[in-house]
């Protein structure tokens, strides 16, 4: 069973509704105490990542996610969540993230861009990829949807199995052992987002 997290932060339905559309079931959670009877665990998120983390806290959700992520078991975080997994952030001041995996999220700079480009990034990009069971069946590059002024910038290499160009390349899919991030959002991605959401599920 997969729970996505609900911290009042997410595009749940429609992450649910993609799910639906798999004929995967799963279950909006908002009681971090049950987090550990899931399998699998979905962290969404649409908004800053300060109040992102202010909500995780509030609702204490913060240990529970990092108790799911030390047995082992599957975490995949999705656009603001997946930037939550790393260790701090630079938005609208230095914010402390989860620290599942070492790195920080940076906002775009613009400075490094050839051509004029508009922050946020938004709209069908490519993302070119390393060989991972979340990308079973896809080509090593495929379209998919994004919406965002920050990335991520990973301490480890080898943890970055995504790559996408925007003004310069970045960080566009982590994993490090059984924790994974897309920046872009699946949901809003048609069948390439659909068959990573699909590859989730098997892993």
């Amino acid at each position: 069973m997969i729970a996505i997290v609900d911290y009042n932060m997410g595009n749940l339905a429609s992450v649910q509704n993609a799910f639906a559309k798999l004929g995967v079931q799963t279950v909006v959670e908002s009681d971090p105490t049950k987090f550990k009877e899931y399998d699998k665990l979905i962290l969404p998120g649409v908004g800053a990542f300060g109040d992102a983390m202010a909500h995780l806290r509030e609702r204490n959700m913060i240990d529970a996610i990092k108790e799911f992520a030390g047995s082992s078991k599957p975490i995949l975080g999705i656009c603001l969540g997946m930037q939550l997994l790393f260790e701090s952030s630079e938005e609208f001041g230095v914010h402390e993230g989860l620290g599942l995996i070492k790195g920080r999220v940076v906002a775009f700079d613009s400075s490094k861009f050839e051509e004029a480009l508009k922050v946020p990034h938004m709209g069908w990009n490519r993302m070119f990829t390393k060989v991972h069971p979340l990308f079973e069946g896809l080509d090593k590059e495929h379209y998919l949807y994004f919406v965002h002024s920050y990335h991520v910038v990973c301490d480890n290499e080898e943890d970055a199995i995504g790559r996408t160009f925007y003004g310069y390349e970045f960080t566009s899919a982590v994993a490090h052992n059984n924790i994974m991030g897309i920046q872009p959002h699946p949901e809003k991605s048609h069948e390439n987002g659909l068959k990573i959401l699909e590859n989730f599920t098997k892993i």
